[in-house]
Parts: structure tokens; sequence; C-alpha cells
């Protein structure tokens, strides 16, 4: 893939959560919210507080859904990610 966001934007790669709740309830998948945290994947050139790599929380509603090679990814700007996990 090939993909370099513009403005101050960046590419993130949804972190799935867990299918069974911590006391063994399956979750199915209709049921579960979208997750509001990822990894960057493409960071815009006009962006230089976060990298490659970096897992980021943002919000629920953030960013437009874009496939790119049979893949989900989420292009977000980087006003509305909330903070770096790590």
């Amino acid at each position: 893939m090939n993909f370099t966001p513009l403005g101050k934007r960046v590419l993130v790669k949804r972190v799935e959560e867990a299918n069974t709740t911590s006391s063994g309830i399956i979750i199915p998948d209709n049921a579960k919210e979208k997750p509001s945290r990822g990894e960057i994947v493409a960071v815009s050139s006009e962006v230089s507080e976060l990298k490659k790599g970096d897992e980021v929380i943002f919000g629920k509603y953030s960013g437009n859904e874009v496939t790119l090679d049979g893949d989900l990814y989420i292009v977000i700007d980087v006003d509305d990610i909330f903070g770096i996990i790590g």
C-alpha cells in the first residue's frame, strides 16, 4: 500500500477489541462498538508530533473510513486525536 495523507491528517488502522469479556462471555460482532484506538500507518509531511507506529486514541465518530488493498483504515485530522498510548 502506498498512501500519504494530505494536510494535517494521519492514516490509522483500528485496533480490534477482545471478543470475550473478563468473565468469559463472547461478544458477537454486531454488538461491538467501533474501537476508538488504532495504530498510525501513514503520516502527512505537515504532521510532526505523531509518527508511524504510534498507538492513539481518537473520537468515536472521527475521520473517514477508506479501504486500501482490501483492508479498512480511517483518515483522521490530527485535531481529532486525543493522545498517544504508551
